[in-house]
């Protein structure tokens, strides 16, 4: 079941196919039995990726001493 549509923010984003399964690797590690949590956390980070409030690799590579 899909709750919300990540995947059109995440296009529209232009966030390349393969950084998206690493964001989706790392979201999923917060959230790895709780499918509507996991997509909706996805969703708000490629929102700011796409708002341009955090890059692509910083929501994938975050600062030292900084939770993803």
């Amino acid at each position: 079941m899909k709750y919300f549509d990540y995947s059109k923010v995440a296009k529209e984003a232009h966030i390349p196919a393969d950084k998206l399964e690493e964001l989706k690797r790392i979201v999923r590690e917060d959230f790895p039995h709780d499918d509507m949590m996991f997509e909706l956390h996805l969703l708000r980070a490629c929102r700011a990726i796409q708002e341009g409030v955090v890059s692509i690799e910083d929501a994938i590579h975050p600062k030292a001493g900084t939770k993803h």
